[in-house]
């Protein structure tokens, strides 16, 4: 589990500003100290490379890097776009965070705010006869470094965007939430389960002014303030959920009658729209609105449903070592309580809408009882148990929706061959 301000630090380098603002930092430093490589030069060499030569370079770099990096931007508009329409708009802040979009970006301004300044200085006698030879030599290794981007950036213009793309960033983002929760069920804290852990009746209630879905619950912070007031935190919600002033977020036990609840509020990072990090529910959410998506009627591509599918199994089967790891989970806040995380809700969020809307695919249904039958033989008992719910819930769509007897009995042969 990461802190609140390690989160806060991580969701600040996701932007696309901060890069550039650091590739601009770093091309002006690397204009300016060009200067001082003077004593590097030898006289020769500054003699026969003048400033204007050095300039005319400049000068080209400048005006390409400017067409490049709003062509670029432009290309990446559309990506955004492309996956908002034919993915899901969810989808589309992974594909901002994308490392590899940002570093290219960032390197072509970058390029040419170093050009802009190396202009300026020549123009204005900063550099002296060897200066502008260190310049020339910088400018060679900054032009290397922009053709080497710029390789880099057509080869990821063929994926940005795409179904097969969007749909892989997803499954890493749920992926990596899901290992996090594996590791950590409860966050570092005890497990707050509603049949043996019960919440004292003296317990005060925390509530958050904001509304907005929880996106980050820093259960460290909640813990520096138990451990010196010597008393409990019940959190009773969880990442991803969505909250408002009228809810009770946590319960505080045993701290003293001067405490003010509201200090705890900060813990709680509230905002407009769900977070991947923290929720593993929201990738599966993602998911499903994928496989959805390619279900209506509009798209029709049962091989991306279908895909998800495969997909969402193996999260899930990544999720069923849950329980064979959880005695080993090191206990850092003893002090706090948060609520697990449940499978049945896993199911629902991802095989509840995949079923709907694949309701008239006999294709999407056999998949969807193979996929179920996969999760059912793992030998995890709630896992069985949601795989059998759920293959009944599809069995029942599939007899309401298939038109063709023969589909019908095709679906029930694979569900009985499954589960049998």
């Amino acid at each position: 589990m990461i802190s609140k301000w390690q989160w806060l630090m991580l969701q600040l380098s996701r932007t696309l500003w901060i890069r550039v603002a650091l590739f601009c930092l770093l091309a002006v430093i690397t204009a300016l100290v060009a200067t001082y490589l003077d004593p590097l030069v030898p006289p020769e060499l500054s003699r026969r490379v003048g400033a204007g030569a050095v300039e005319d370079i400049l000068h080209i770099l400048a005006s390409s890097m400017l067409a490049v990096t709003t062509f670029s931007l432009s290309v990446m508009v559309s990506a955004y776009s492309a996956a908002a329409t034919s993915v899901t708009p969810r989808a589309t802040a992974l594909l901002m965070q994308d490392t590899t979009t940002q570093n290219v970006l960032a390197t072509f301004i970058g390029t040419f705010v170093f050009s802009l300044v190396g202009i300026v200085a020549l123009n204005t006698g900063f550099y002296g006869d060897a200066g502008q030879v260190a310049v020339l030599a910088v400018t060679v290794a900054v032009i290397l470094l922009m053709v080497m981007t710029l390789f880099r950036w057509i080869e990821h213009l063929s994926r940005l965007g795409r179904v097969s793309d969007t749909t892989d960033r997803v499954e890493h983002a749920a992926f990596a939430a899901i290992c996090g929760r594996v590791e950590d069920p409860a966050l570092g804290g005890r497990i707050l389960d509603e049949e043996s852990t019960a919440v004292p009746d003296d317990a005060v209630p925390l509530n958050v002014p904001t509304i907005g879905y929880l996106q980050h619950l820093a259960v460290d912070q909640l813990s520096d303030h138990a451990e010196s007031a010597g008393g409990e935190i019940f959190v009773t919600v969880l990442p991803g959920q969505f909250i408002h002033p009228a809810m009770d977020v946590a319960w505080l036990s045993g701290f003293p009658d001067g405490f003010d609840p509201q200090d705890l509020a900060p813990a709680f990072r509230i905002g407009r729209d769900r977070s991947f990090d923290q929720d593993p529910r929201f990738g599966l959410v993602v998911l499903s609105e994928i496989a959805s998506r390619a279900l209506s009627p509009a798209v029709n591509d049962s091989g991306t449903a279908k895909d998800v599918l495969a997909r969402a199994v193996r999260l899930l089967l990544l999720w069923s070592q849950r329980e064979q790891d959880k005695d080993r989970q090191e206990l850092r806040f003893p002090r706090i309580w948060v609520p697990p995380l449940l499978l049945p809700d896993l199911f629902d969020d991802l095989f509840t809408p995949l079923a709907r809307d694949g309701a008239p695919h006999v294709d999407v249904h056999i998949a969807l009882q193979n996929g179920l039958g996969a999760l059912y033989a793992t030998g995890h008992q709630e896992m069985r148990k949601q795989a059998l719910r759920h293959s009944r819930m599809a069995l029942e769509r599939a007899e309401n929706a298939l038109l063709l007897d023969s589909e019908r009995a095709r679906v029930r042969e694979t569900a009985e061959a499954n589960f049998s």
